[in-house]
């Protein structure tokens, strides 16, 4: 995974394992005991997640999320493994929250602008207040690559830690 060439914010990985699902999840719970100081493995159910803990938690640390799920097909004797990079829950829906408020804010005051031009008044106003959300909404996006570009390193911790226990 490249750092300057990806595009998603939330990089996603797939990978196919010729193991049973059961044993893949042992894997982890195995590896529970040994994981790296400052790593923290959370594990539910077919679903695995790694965060950062203590003081190497950060508010751009990113979370790695795994699920496991059997592969159609191979009578149960594979693995379907998908896994998430992405920042902490409460900081994601707080920038989707931004993001949907810009969005309302813009399509309210393109209706403000298309009333007035619709009485012949004057809509400046409601066409600098878009503009200014059409910079926002730009803002908000460089501030998440930047967010991504700082926890770039703790993602390839997560990501070798990963590898340990499925190379």
């Amino acid at each position: 995974m490249e750092k300057s060439s990806s595009i998603p914010l939330r990089p996603r990985f797939q990978i196919d394992v010729e193991e049973n699902i059961d044993s893949v999840r042992q894997k982890f719970v195995e590896h529970k005991t040994s994981i790296s100081a400052g790593i923290f493995m959370k594990i539910r159910n077919y679903h695995i997640q790694y965060t950062f803990s203590g003081e190497r938690q950060k508010y751009w640390s990113p979370h790695l999320s795994i699920d496991l799920e059997e592969k159609e097909g191979n009578e149960k004797n594979a693995t379907h493994i998908r896994g998430m990079y992405g920042p902490a829950q409460t900081l994601w829906t707080f920038f989707m929250f931004l993001h949907f408020i810009i969005a309302g804010v813009f399509i309210l005051f393109m209706m403000f602008a298309f009333s007035n031009a619709m009485i012949h008044k004057p809509f400046t106003n409601d066409v600098i207040v878009m503009t200014l959300m059409v910079f926002c909404w730009f803002l908000l996006y460089f501030i998440a690559r930047q967010i991504r570009t700082n926890g770039y390193d703790q993602m390839r911790e997560l990501e070798d830690e990963f590898n340990k226990i499925i190379p």
